[in-house]
């Protein structure tokens, strides 16, 4: 009877255990019984409030199957869970899921790689999901550990290695792609998540050689790579993260490359962030941008190649962020990557990266240093290519604002400061290949005075990139390559584009012209200038006649190229090469002024200078400037391979141009700001000359003193203001030491006292101004002494003068 009792609990079961358990067949082998998962998917639809039970006895069911190593009906369980699942969206379903995925998790538990991929798969199934309920409990922080885990894996087997991470990615995308877009679900753009999901991405990013896969046949999906499928992944990544989490994705990105040295070698940290920048959404570009720069920043005392890595990634991230803003702090920008480059030029000199030299401190290589510094400068240019103009401008302004003034103190600061100056001209030169509409906007006052005046240093590679950065700014057509290398010829073969002067160019010229010319004139005197000087000189001279020439600025042009003349011919101090090199920019110049001014005449007359040239003094051109001795040439052939002004003047007043202004020799203009040159220019000279003659009054004296200075006078007298300039800059600096030293109260008593001898002055000067000329009346007094002073406002004044 207890036996038959118990033959007969089975009929007692529950229907849907018994339907469960009518799916698993005798044999493991033969599959899963269709028929009777039927049956059970529509009790499940039938009877919605027994699928949490279903899910539970299934999971029961699988739980002992794997403790039993009975991997068949795991298997055919799991392919009966994923079908109810995909049947089945009622409101009840959260708890099947709740069976579903702890049946998940016990197989990613298990040893067994089969059985990993098994579950992985199941949950990617589940993951492409959409629930029609919420879910307020669930938590996914096991299966973004484990599928990181399995991205790491290092089983023995390379084929079987593969696969466990390529389940592990999908795995990981499965959890993304569940959880990114619902809010009730636990955040995975946290940073605890965010640490783990990325870099087991990244790791894999990096297995692209040595991975071998076996040749067996398999589906089109499965052939995809570890490393497709893990760019594949992580773009998917990036592309669903909003503005508020671009920050949790990227930061993993920095650590890990930090973490695995990967910054030096740069291939795969460019290749990561090319994968960044084309992945996240364009508005948030900048984002990205910022993260970079400040990583660069928390680097600063890094190796020169980890460095130069960043910056490297910084300027291909730049373009491709072409949509023409880096946010809103553009300056902010450049002011970190000039910091950089300040900082690399102090690391080169000291030799450490600290500010005082330990024993535990780091070798400098300069080699890395000078690496670093021309991917700074790079970048620089990569920025500033997004840019529009007008933002290029302000970045300009900043730039050179930035450019230390020569010093004159001990030799380590000195080229230091060079080096810098150096430096940051070069990353101006970077902004500045951009074409602007406006040339008074390109080239505003507060830009182009402390530009010009690094025309005046002695340092040759200063001035070169000064004209380099002219030319760049003033060429709106790219007709700077057409004027390469300086040759005589017909300007046709040039193609050169030239468009009428706009009100603006004309405003500009009217404003800057005189200054433009007397640096010009300057440089060319600069005793250490080679040939590349002078075809920049040239290139710059030609371009403001092109782009920027009008009547009145031809006739200047045409003054200052006589003037280069007439400078070469009484320069005698200057190099024999120097004096060649003038001479034949202002016969190239003249040449091409006298074509675009198309007066046959004035053609004439260059054309007739420059064949007399090529037959008597060819070293005096472009094509065959050589070193000489000249004094041949000076005394015998002047008149005939020397261009002359008054026959100039003539031959262009007969075609409307100004002869008055075209007679008169062009004299630069001495500033205070050539001081930065040590050398002296004739306009000194000049203006010294001048000061002797106003000593005497007589006329006929002025004239014989100004006839009797000689060579050794001038040289005197040049020596004598170099003196007194240093003597005037010892000066200055013992003030500016007086003022940064000295106590506050020594400060203040030497401002009163100077204020109490001006107000002193301006008492004297007012009792001056106020004493009264001679009363309307005409009387001066009665004759017994001066009458009393009468202010202004208490004179009587005849009625007729008042009104």
């Amino acid at each position: 009877m207890y036996y038959c009792v118990c033959g007969c609990c089975g009929a007692l079961r529950p229907r849907y255990k018994r339907l469960v358990d009518n799916i698993f067949p005798e044999d493991p082998e033969d599959g899963l019984v269709k028929a009777n998962m039927e049956k059970l998917t529509f009790y499940a639809l039938s009877a919605p409030e027994k699928l949490d039970r279903i899910g539970a006895y299934l999971s029961e069911r699988l739980s002992r199957d794997v403790a039993r190593h009975r991997y068949g009906y795991v298997c055919i369980a799991m392919e009966a869970l994923d079908q109810l699942l995909m049947a089945c969206h009622c409101q009840t379903i959260n708890l099947f899921v709740e069976s579903f995925l702890t049946m998940v998790r016990k197989l990613l538990e298990a040893d067994k790689p089969n059985l990993q991929i098994l579950g992985t798969n199941s949950f990617v199934k589940f993951a492409n999901i959409e629930e029609d309920t919420p879910s307020y409990h669930r938590s996914y922080d096991f299966f973004v550990s484990r599928f990181s885990e399995m991205c790491h894996s290092s089983y023995e087997d390379p084929d079987i290695r593969t696969k466990i991470r390529m389940a592990g990615i999908r795995g990981l995308q499965g959890v993304v792609r569940k959880t990114v877009n619902d809010e009730l679900q636990a955040n995975i753009w946290d940073p605890q998540h965010m640490d783990k999901i990325v870099p087991s991405l990244l790791f894999n990013l990096q297995q692209e050689e040595g991975i071998e896969r076996s040749p067996s046949p398999e589906t089109e999906k499965e052939k995809e790579s570890p490393v497709e499928l893990t760019e594949r992944c992580f773009r998917e990544l990036l592309g669903r993260a909003a503005y508020g989490n671009i920050k949790n994705a990227v930061k993993p990105v920095l650590m890990h490359l930090d973490n695995h040295s990967l910054w030096e070698s740069k291939t795969f940290a460019v290749r990561c962030f090319k994968i960044v920048m084309y992945s996240i959404q364009s508005q948030h570009s900048h984002l990205v941008i910022q993260q970079l720069l400040g990583h660069l920043d928390a680097n600063s005392k890094n190796s020169a190649r980890v460095r130069a890595g960043i910056v490297e990634v910084i300027s291909e991230a730049a373009v491709i962020e072409a949509s023409g803003s880096i946010g809103p702090t553009v300056l902010e920008v450049f002011n970190t990557l000039l910091k950089q480059l300040r900082l690399s030029v102090d690391y080169e000199l000291t030799g450490s990266y600290d500010s005082f030299a330990n024993m535990g401190s780091k070798v400098i290589k300069v080699h890395e240093e000078r690496q670093l510094q021309e991917a700074v400068i790079k970048t620089v240019g990569s920025f500033a290519y997004t840019l529009p103009p007008y933002q290029r401008s302000e970045v300009m302004l900043f730039i050179i604002g930035k450019i230390p003034v020569p010093v004159s103190v001990s030799g380590f600061r000195v080229e230091g400061s060079r080096m810098i100056q150096v430096m940051l001209l070069k990353s101006l030169l970077q902004v500045t290949g951009f074409q602007s509409t406006n040339i008074l906007t390109a080239l505003p006052t507060s830009f182009l005075d402390p530009l010009l005046s690094f025309t005046l240093m002695e340092d040759a590679e200063i001035r070169l990139l000064v004209l380099d950065i002219l030319i760049g700014i003033i060429d709106r057509h790219d007709n700077r390559h057409k004027f390469s290398p300086v040759r005589l010829g017909h300007i046709s073969v040039l193609k050169l584009k030239v468009d009428k002067c706009s009100r603006q160019d004309n405003l500009f010229m009217k404003k800057h012209s005189q200054r433009l010319y007397r640096h010009i004139y300057l440089a060319c005197k600069e005793e250490s200038s080679v040939q590349r000087h002078f075809e920049s000189l040239y290139t710059l001279l030609a371009l403001i006649c092109v782009e920027l020439a009008n009547e009145e600025v031809v006739v200047d042009l045409i003054r200052l190229a006589l003037a280069l003349q007439d400078l070469a011919l009484t320069e005698e101090a200057l190099p024999v090469y120097t004096r060649c090199a003038i001479h034949a920019l202002s016969a190239v110049y003249l040449n091409l002024i006298c074509q675009l001014t198309t007066v046959p005449t004035f053609c004439q007359h260059v054309h007739e200078v420059i064949e007399s040239r090529k037959k008597l003094v060819p070293f005096l051109l472009p094509e065959d400037v050589l070193v000489e001795i000249l004094s041949q040439f000076l005394q015998t052939y002047v008149l005939e391979v020397l261009f002359v002004q008054t026959k100039i003047a003539e031959i262009l007043g007969g075609s409307g141009y100004n002869t008055e202004r075209l007679a008169t020799a062009y004299i630069p203009q001495i500033t205070d700001e050539d001081r930065l040159s040590k050398r002296k220019s004739i306009g000194d000279t000049v203006s010294l000359q001048l000061e002797m003659e106003s000593r005497n009054s007589p006329e006929k004296e002025q004239r014989s003193t100004a006839e009797q200075i000689t060579f050794e006078t001038l040289k005197q007298a040049v020596v004598d203001s170099v003196n007194v300039e240093e003597l005037e800059r010892e000066r200055r600096r013992q003030v500016v030491e007086r003022f940064q030293t000295a106590p506050f109260e020594e400060i203040a008593a030497h401002c009163g006292a100077r204020a109490s001898l001006l107000q002193s002055k301006l008492n004297q000067i007012f009792e001056i101004t106020i004493r009264p000329p001679p009363s309307p009346s005409g009387s001066v007094g009665n004759g017994h002494g001066p009458s009393r002073s009468i202010p202004v406002y208490e004179m009587k004044f005849p009625d007729l003068c008042v009104y």
